[in-house]
């Protein structure tokens, strides 16, 4: 048999004190308050490191969920998702206590502008000595669109369209801008910069006028590791031509490999193979020495979560708004233009009617829509290797439950396990993020990457 390739494995959070574990900061031993204070990320990136995770991915929100009752009062009452700091902001000082240690932070295309996100990402790339990576989300939620000075969000083909526009934006000042060579920093000329070998990035299209040059030298990957999840017809095409990491929702081995084949499908399409990219799902887990002291801690994480607020959540995400419904009444539907992977999850299967809320509820045991991986550390590695070897998935977003001490439970209890049979690595590989993932040599993006086309045009006019 040939040997595994390890899994990916991210630490999956958030800013915030409420991620996808719903009321899991209520329990004694969670730290999740202190998401204010450095001292908390700091401790976070160090463990992580031990446990030689590729990255820390931070999600993020630029709204807030006012669909349940019209109103933000649930999620403020429940701290589902606010209050929100920027997760940006954290990278630099995580980076500078880390060797090796990703981080994917995620920002919502809506909300930035193509030439400063370009700079607020070269800058971090440059401080964690290419370690950053990038979540691409256009946005979904009628309260961003608010808060932005919108009437409503764009629909949901708009915002790709949109988004590609502004992918096309960022490749050009991360990629064409400055020449490899154009920082020469002569001392003795007093000459850093070559004026010849940079130019100005023109463009006027539908949503973006730009005419200006890229502010950073170029940093150690150019253009970040990207990722993106992408459920709809019109996902899938964006996701295939500029993610290399690509998150697949969680709907059980059979549906999620059957995603990952149509997503292959779509890169073949688009002339990119395979092994140039990397599927991730999430993954929740409590774990023990043993099965019974896992189960155990599961009963006990299970009494402080509060389910009501994943429906909170989850009425947002499927732009519904549930308090309307009785227990018992099925939840089908769905907005156009809300997240699709979670409005198709309400289509019944197999000619099953759709789920009632009573049924929903009972999918979120720890306060979010994920069925937990309950057991000792062979049992989750079992898990864990069935994912691998029958859905075909890479590795694997880990969700938050009490923090810190579920990661840590990961850490010491699950890693070894794992490298014991070789899914996870014993050491990090050299290189900046996408060479740990891709290999040696491929700091920059692929030739067959949309971005890369970007890459010489040292023919324009400065």
């Amino acid at each position: 048999m040939a040997p595994r390739r390890p899994i990916l494995l991210n630490a999956f959070d958030m800013n915030t004190v409420g991620h996808i574990s719903h009321g899991l900061w209520r329990h004694p031993r969670d730290r999740s308050i202190d998401y204010k204070r450095m001292p908390y990320w700091l401790d976070l990136a160090r463990t992580l490191e031990r446990g030689l995770f590729d990255g820390l991915f931070l999600a993020d929100v630029s709204g807030v969920y006012d669909v349940w009752g019209g109103s933000p009062d649930a999620a403020l009452r429940h701290a589902i998702q606010v209050p929100i700091n920027d997760p940006a902001v954290l990278v630099s000082a995580m980076a500078s206590v880390t060797r090796h240690l990703g981080f994917g932070i995620t920002a919502t295309i809506s909300a930035e502008s193509p030439h400063t996100f370009a700079r607020r990402m070269s800058t971090l790339d440059h401080l964690s000595e290419g370690r950053i990576g990038w979540n691409i989300v256009t946005g979904f939620l009628d309260s961003s669109a608010r808060a932005l000075g919108q009437s409503a969000p764009l629909s949901h083909d708009a915002r790709y369209d949109r988004a590609d526009e502004f992918m096309d934006l960022v490749y050009q000042l991360w990629e064409t801008s400055w020449d490899d060579d154009a920082v020469v920093a002569d001392r003795a000329s007093g000459i850093y910069t070559e004026p010849a070998r940079v130019r100005r990035i023109r463009h006027e299209g539908p949503a973006y006028r730009l005419d200006a040059m890229h502010l950073c030298e170029p940093s150690p990957q150019r253009t970040p590791l990207l990722f993106q999840a992408g459920a709809s017809p019109r996902g899938t095409a964006f996701a295939a031509r500029h993610a290399e990491v690509v998150f697949v929702p969680n709907q059980g081995l059979k549906a999620t490999a059957q995603v990952i084949r149509k997503l292959e499908a779509a890169l073949t399409a688009v002339g990119r193979t395979r092994d140039s990219v990397r599927f991730v799902t999430t993954l929740q887990v409590v774990t023990g020495r043993t099965d019974t002291e896992a189960r155990e801690r599961f009963d006990e994480y299970r009494g402080y979560a509060q389910p009501e607020a994943g429906l909170v959540q989850f009425s947002s995400a499927i732009g519904v708004d549930l308090s309307r419904f009785g227990l018992d009444d099925p939840v089908s539907g769905g907005s156009a233009d809300a997240i699709q992977s979670s409005v198709s999850s309400l289509a019944g299967q197999g000619g099953k009617p759709s789920p009632t809320v009573r049924q929903l509820l009972a999918q979120m045991p720890l306060g979010g829509r994920h069925t937990p991986v309950v057991g000792s550390p062979a049992q989750v590695a079992d898990e864990i290797e069935a994912w691998v070897d029958e859905a075909g998935v890479d590795g694997f977003n880990l969700v938050r439950t009490v923090s810190p001490e579920g990661l840590e439970h990961f850490v010491d209890l699950v890693v070894p396990e794992l490298q014991r049979r070789g899914l996870h690595k014993t050491a990090y590989a050299n290189g900046v993020w996408r060479e740990k993932i891709f290999g040696t040599g491929q700091a920059r993006l692929p030739s067959t990457h949309a971005g890369a086309q970007w890459r010489d045009l040292s023919q324009q006019t400065p």
